[in-house]
């Protein structure tokens, strides 16, 4: 896992899914505008949080298959998205404790579940 710095985050990002450079770039801009504009670090958290979960799941390209997959599960309503969503959840989880963001099984993951829905943030 790399260290959660936008730089060594962008080389990560660059190295497992160059197409989602592009939206790490413009996240990162908009996370130190809106940090400049409201004199908060908080953007800045919630973007290395997004982005090091997102590297943490695509590090391990069968749980990033996995989790596609989940998220098409749920995308298509045509089953109950239960079992689903409570593996998305998991996922989510582990990734953050890999990528210590925070202790397995506390904490919310909601942000970075909703950013990744279609596969990244």
């Amino acid at each position: 896992m790399p260290a959660l710095t936008p730089d060594a985050l962008r080389t990560a990002v660059a190295r497992l899914t160059p197409s989602r450079v592009p939206a790490f770039v413009e996240d990162l801009v908009e996370a130190t505008t809106n940090a400049q504009q409201t004199q908060s670090l908080a953007p800045l958290r919630t973007f290395v949080h997004t982005w090091g979960v997102f590297v943490a799941i695509q590090r391990r390209p069968t749980l990033a298959a996995r989790l596609r997959h989940l998220e098409e599960v749920v995308s298509a309503g045509t089953e109950d998205p239960t079992d689903a969503i409570a593996e998305i959840w998991k996922i989510h989880a582990d990734a953050e404790a890999e990528a210590g963001l925070r202790a397995t099984g506390s904490g919310s993951t909601t942000r970075a579940w909703s950013t990744s829905r279609q596969g990244c943030p």
